[in-house]
């Protein structure tokens, strides 16, 4: 199963049970869109705000020492935006309407985050793990001219520039 499938599959669930979602953005933790049900422009700018929203709720967090992200609420007098972290590695976006229930969209949108997120963390196995460092060849080293015996080296004198032999 791959990520538009898993995101159509949770998305009709979700809007079956919760028809106030107007669209769905999983995007990963750093900003680039898996699977939306928005416009492609509208996903993608949705995809790196929520991204740069979750990493601006992490540091609160820690700054703050309250726990974890949870998720991120945006009020708009239109409805509501939610950002969800989705595993390690995704995140979770709602665009809700005005008349959505926080708590119940919560649980619901919370339960999507873990099944979305646990297909996530499952297929990027490896992807974290430390990588061996590259080792590169030595560095060139420059030769200081001072070691240069004089009789091979360019002149400079007045008399102007002469080519170099070939």
């Amino acid at each position: 199963m791959n990520a538009g499938t898993l995101m159509d599959a949770e998305l009709r669930r979700l809007r079956s049970n919760r028809p106030e979602v107007c669209g769905a953005v999983l995007a990963g933790t750093d900003g680039l869109l898996i699977a939306s049900d928005l416009p492609a422009t509208e996903a993608a700018h949705l995809a790196a705000l929520a991204a740069a929203s979750f990493g601006l709720g992490q540091r609160v967090a820690q700054a703050a020492t309250r726990g974890e992200f949870r998720e991120h609420v945006v009020h708009t007098t239109d409805g509501k935006v939610v950002i969800y972290p989705a595993g390690r590695h995704a995140l979770l976006t709602l665009v809700a309407g005005p008349d959505a229930d926080p708590e119940s969209l919560h649980e619901a949108a919370r339960a999507v985050a873990r099944r979305t997120g646990g297909f996530f963390d499952a297929h990027r196995r490896g992807y974290d793990e430390p990588q061996p460092p590259i080792t590169p060849g030595p560095l060139a080293v420059r030769t200081p001219l001072a070691t240069i015996p004089t009789h091979l080296r360019r002149s400079t004198a007045p008399g102007g520039w002469q080519r170099p032999l070939i």
